[in-house]
């Protein structure tokens, strides 16, 4: 390839990236922190789009809502409005990629608000909200109502919203975290208030994507499956949710 025209597609690549990054004033990388090749290329506005559990994916009956949140940071015994700024999910406050950069500590409070709709599609069936992880301990809310808590910085969660949802219109999704990180009781990897070495910055908040989606009453809640070696063979049992409700 011509040495010129190779240098010109590279800056229209480059050119493009930023300008995906720039459709949101209100969100910007934030410098001087860690990122990786692929950083410039996230766009606030389609944030990792992929379904994220392709083994249970049930084909368009799903939303994602991942991207910029309104959040804040407040004392344990507050509650803020949630509108100190913008924060792109699914990255923790405390990384480059999720525009705050902010460190939250054993006596503050992280705090996530968003509205969705629900799609004309979904109507009439049970509607999940699922987390791929939050770290540490979530309390969940929906249009002002607690939907549920969960703790654990690793593992997926999910919760059945259908009887917090509004008939019509817009939801409004709040969830607050906490996270003590080495100064709590949960398991926490590398994670430490005050890194050096070998040891990591803490990880708060969401971290994984968010979605929502529509199930019948009776549904698949996960699958176990068995490997056998001696006979070469794999047994996958389906857990169900909601059978005898759907029996009756």
């Amino acid at each position: 390839m011509n040495k010129k025209v190779s240098i010109f597609l590279s800056l229209m690549g480059l050119s493009l990236s930023l300008s995906a990054q720039q459709q949101d004033k209100s969100w910007s990388m934030v410098k001087g922190k860690i990122s990786s090749p692929w950083a410039q290329d996230v766009n606030p506005k389609k944030v990792l789009p992929e379904y994220p559990r392709p083994q249970l994916e049930r084909a368009g009956n799903w939303k994602n809502l991942n991207g910029l949140w309104d959040y804040a940071i407040s004392e344990k015994s507050q509650r803020p409005a949630i509108n100190q700024g913008k924060i792109l999910v699914p990255f923790a406050v405390e990384s480059a990629l999720s525009g705050v950069g902010k460190t939250v500590g054993k006596d503050s409070l992280l705090w996530y608000k968003t509205t969705f709709t629900v799609p004309s599609n979904m109507k009439g069936k049970e509607i999940l909200l699922h987390f791929g992880a939050v770290d540490w301990r979530t309390t969940v809310s929906l249009n002002g109502k607690e939907v549920g808590k969960h703790e654990g910085g690793f593992d997926p969660f999910s919760f059945n919203i259908t009887p917090f949802l509004n008939k019509s219109g817009s939801q409004t999704l709040t969830v607050e975290v906490w996270d003590p990180t080495d100064e709590g009781p949960q398991p926490r990897g590398k994670q430490v208030k005050r890194p050096e070495g070998i040891w990591y910055t803490p990880v708060t908040g969401i971290w994984q994507t968010v979605w929502i989606e529509a199930v019948n009453k009776s549904h698949i809640d996960h699958i176990k499956i068995t490997p056998d070696i001696d006979h070469q063979s794999l047994a996958v049992t389906p857990v169900l949710t909601g059978l005898l409700q759907a029996i009756r």
